[in-house]
């Protein structure tokens, strides 16, 4: 939730902020009025895809940025789910 707090701080000085959060946790940025918001459907404490998977983390982050222009409270599901990396 510090997350969260500290977004809509951010926002009230006039930055725009979007928020990455898993899927366990879409809850949390409604409950808070956060108001940028990509949810992934990684699982928890890897919000952006897993180590090493740099293609999937600056996919994630792409399409985070394409909500940074949004300027009405907005929710979004990145649409891949999480995966593995082989090494």
């Amino acid at each position: 939730m510090s997350v969260g707090h500290v977004q809509r701080a951010i926002e009230t000085a006039g930055i725009p902020t979007v928020g990455i959060y898993v899927q366990s946790f879409a809850h949390v940025p409604r409950l808070m009025g956060v108001a940028r918001t990509l949810i992934t459907q990684h699982p928890m404490g890897r919000p952006l895809g897993a180590p090493g998977d740099g293609e999937r983390q600056a996919a994630v982050v792409r399409a985070a940025l394409e909500l940074a222009t949004a300027t009405t409270p907005t929710s979004e599901v990145f649409p891949h789910a999480y995966r593995t990396v082989n090494h």
